[in-house]
């Protein structure tokens, strides 16, 4: 006898798969879905009331959103006083650049994910440049120096972001080491 595994549905050649299977494989894979029970707090926290497709949508308004913001805080700095202008919408940009993946993988994944010990140095001088970009503008007036976060802001998003990417981090430190050495 064979075991109690759980039937599924044969579609019928022109049938639509059911809502379920569609993008069954690349939600388990964006969203670090385990086989495993989780405890009850986690799944509150971890638990999405947006499907799929919404989310893949909303992650990629963010995304587009961080990228335009980026590049209308660029343009604005050429303004007189734009410093301030581009300080704001380059640093809002990041954030929603950043945001975007929490659409994919959900907030508590997101924030485990960045605070992984391969990204932890990288995520908190991200998160430090931030504000401290929004601190040189408003409070202490320093131009250069908020030019200077800004740079900092970008080198630590892109640091942060190659860590996603399997080996990057290590082509780029041989790229570097091999142009200076």
């Amino acid at each position: 006898r064979r075991s109690a595994a759980p039937s599924r549905p044969i579609p019928t050649p022109g049938a639509a798969l059911p809502r379920e299977g569609r993008h069954e494989k690349l939600r388990r894979v964006l969203a670090g879905q385990d086989d495993e029970e989780q405890g009850l707090t986690a799944q509150v926290l971890d638990a999405s009331t947006l499907s799929f497709g919404t989310r893949v949508r909303w992650f990629a308004i963010c995304f587009v959103a961080g990228i335009l913001c980026s590049f209308l805080g660029t343009a604005l700095l050429w303004l007189p006083k734009g410093i301030k202008l581009f300080a704001v919408f380059y640093t809002l940009g990041n954030i929603a650049a950043l945001a975007s993946t929490c659409f994919l993988m959900g907030p508590l994944k997101q924030l485990k994910a960045m605070f992984d010990p391969k990204r932890l140095i990288a995520t908190i001088v991200m998160l430090l440049c931030l504000i401290l970009t929004l601190c040189a503008v408003f409070w202490w007036n320093k131009k250069g120096l908020a030019m200077l976060f800004c740079i900092l802001q970008f080198l630590a998003m892109t640091w942060y972001s190659l860590s996603y990417i399997p080996f990057a981090r290590d082509a780029v430190i041989k790229c570097f080491s091999s142009c200076l050495g």
